[in-house]
Order: structure tokens, then C-alpha cells, then sequence
């Protein structure tokens, strides 16, 4: 990645949006939480995350099917980076995120995390995990 500055990953849920942020080279990514989905609350708090921690570009996971297709989840991964763009002053893209919430439940699983743990902080590393696929493909 030939740009600098935090990146802020995101994963889309039906509750809860989960949140990760690149150090400042955008080499790591760190979960760092969740926000409550619900428009225009989520699109705000996202703002004041990108504001606070001077992020310079968004990335929001693309749930793409399995055989690369676009779905209705898809459609609002779209519709919510649009909604982002409007208000926010840095890139928002779109990086897909095919079976990236089984990937982070698979590695909290490995690290003994009980079941309600795993619920409770599987939506932030799944942002996570989209976040650093997202700076591996451009390191």
C-alpha cells in the first residue's frame, strides 16, 4: 500500500456493525468494536470513528455468494458505502468478504473463546479479517 494512514475495515450485520482499524502504515488490522446498526445513527457514529481517529480511507466488507455473485447482502454492503460517501471527506470502497465472519469464529474458537464470547466480538474480527485481506492485496 503506497498511501499512509489509518484504514477503517467494516462488516456489516443485521445488528451490529463490526468495526477494525489499520495501524498507521495500514499494515494491521485491529478490531476495535461495534455499532448498533440503524440508519442515520450508524452512518454518524461511523463519522465521528473516521473524525476521531483520522481515518484515511473506509473499507466496507462486500458480501459477495460463494459463486461471486451479487445478492440482496451485496446490495446493502452497496447502498450502506454509498450512504457513507455522502458524508464522508475520505475513499470508501467496497472488498469482498466472502466467509470472513466463519474465518474470525473459526480463529476465536482456537483461542478457547466460549460461545457468548464468540457472539459477543466475532461482528469486530470479522472487520478485522476483510480489513487485513484488504492491505494484503495491496501491500
Amino acid at each position: 500500500m503506497t498511501e499512509r494512514g489509518r484504514v477503517l475495515g467494516l462488516d456489516l450485520g443485521d445488528a451490529r456493525i463490526g468495526v477494525a482499524i489499520s495501524d498507521d502504515r495500514g499494515r494491521l488490522a485491529l478490531p476495535i468494536g461495534t455499532v448498533r446498526t440503524g440508519a442515520p445513527a450508524d452512518v454518524k457514529a461511523i463519522a465521528e470513528i473516521v473524525r476521531e481517529r483520522e481515518v484515511a480511507r473506509v473499507v466496507v466488507g462486500h458480501p459477495l455468494l460463494l459463486s461471486g455473485d451479487e445478492g440482496e447482502r451485496a446490495h446493502l454492503a452497496e447502498r450502506f458505502a454509498d450512504a457513507l460517501r455522502s458524508v464522508l471527506p475520505v475513499p470508501v470502497e467496497l472488498h469482498d468478504e466472502r466467509l470472513s465472519t466463519v474465518e474470525a469464529d473459526r480463529a476465536l474458537r482456537a483461542t478457547g473463546a466460549s460461545g457468548r464470547e464468540r457472539r459477543r466480538t466475532v461482528d469486530a474480527s470479522a472487520a478485522a479479517v476483510i480489513l487485513q485481506a484488504f492491505l494484503d492485496a495491496r501491500a
